[in-house]
């Protein structure tokens, strides 16, 4: 096989070198007759740090629907997805060398009519614990958790469980090697989350400034998900009828979204970027998370950062371009630090050694 060549600065030392592509891993031994694929900015294959591959409005979709999100994402240049819950069983994805790299959280846990309808496993809080090690045990060492939803009795975003039982189901995730994340919109649920040693937080707008200090001291991350907040008004409008306080606590996260966002940041939370890709979302956007992220206030270069080398690093994969690592990467015609809108022209996608060009 005839080695690849790329050249260019390479993120996210910005160091301009040689890359060679030889049986799908990265070497910068020069190899004789390699054949120049592109020059541009070398940037390691992004993360998107809360999809949902396999899911629509409705549920589970099929193989086919299945292989177009993961092709408008590997398209993207995401590259490597973590699931954050979906009704469809996507091991499959994993035997596919054209499709991006999957870490699976199985299906949402959800309390019995208190989340989306197939969208998850809806239970009471007696079979929590043994639901959890269900899909612990399916997953690829993640659970997704519905930390909050609506409450009809409470007219208001509540807990889905006492916090005795999150801390149960915690405990037992871990005891199976998994790391727990929960989906948190409003206040009431964090502080038993956090304090039963959750991994991760989606979304997270409810967070004060006690829950970024105890997340900063004990690495719990969070995922915010900004395009998603983003339609909190459409969320509290639709409901106003119904329920007025639920409208009125939406349109309050909404109003504090951005200053509960630079204070995690400015806390030292880990942060990283997710569409929230699947159902209301839509794939092949990381792009527009980013963007999103950057003018809510991050700096480009910590949001990209958390695109790319950080969150696969935190993921447990290679941070990037090292030699002898999978040759996962995207190549640019700029630095997309300094031009966000780079991200969304790429000049080819290099997955497993393979090149994609759109």
């Amino acid at each position: 096989m005839v080695a690849a060549k790329f050249h260019g600065p390479a993120l996210p030392d910005g160091e301009a070198r040689d890359v060679f592509v030889v049986d799908g891993c990265i070497t910068y031994e020069p190899q004789a007759g390699a054949e120049t694929v592109a020059s541009g900015w070398l940037v390691p294959g992004l993360v998107d740090a809360h999809n949902h591959l396999g899911l629509e409005d409705g549920g589970a979709v099929d193989a086919a629907e299945i292989e177009r999100q993961a092709v408008l994402d590997r398209d993207s240049g995401a590259l490597l997805l973590r699931d954050c819950g979906s009704p469809a069983d996507t091991r499959w994805v994993h035997e596919r060398d054209d499709l991006p790299r999957l870490i699976r959280a199985g299906k949402h846990v959800a309390r019995t009519r208190r989340y989306l309808r197939d969208y998850g496993v809806e239970v009471e809080p007696a079979d929590l614990v043994a639901t959890v090690v269900e899909q612990a045990r399916d997953g690829d060492g993640w659970v997704k958790l519905v930390g909050d939803w609506i409450s009809r009795e409470a007219g208001d975003l509540a807990p889905s469980f006492p916090a005795a039982d999150f801390a149960a189901a915690i405990e037992a995730a871990h005891a199976e090697g998994a790391k727990v994340t929960a989906h948190c919109f409003g206040v009431d649920v964090l502080d038993g989350l956090l304090e039963a040693g959750i991994d991760c937080i989606e979304h997270g707008t409810g967070l004060g400034e006690q829950h970024v200090e105890h997340m900063a001291e004990h690495g719990v991350a969070l995922v915010p998900t900004v395009l998603q907040t983003r339609k909190f008004p459409g969320f509290a409008e639709a409901g106003r009828d119904k329920f007025p306080r639920y409208a009125e606590t939406m349109e309050s996260l909404f109003a504090s979204r951005r200053d509960v966002l630079m204070a995690a940041h400015e806390a030292g939370v880990a942060l990283y970027v997710g569409t929230d890709g699947g159902g209301s979302g839509r794939h092949g956007t990381l792009h527009e998370e980013i963007h999103a992220m950057v003018e809510l206030g991050l700096p480009a270069e910590t949001v990209i950062a958390a695109a790319s080398w950080d969150g696969r690093t935190w993921l447990g994969h290679p941070a990037g371009l090292g030699e002898g690592d999978p040759a996962d990467f995207v190549v640019y015609d700029a630095d997309p630090r300094a031009d966000l809108s780079t991200l969304t022209r790429p000049a080819c996608v290099v997955l497993r050694g393979a090149v994609y060009r759109s």
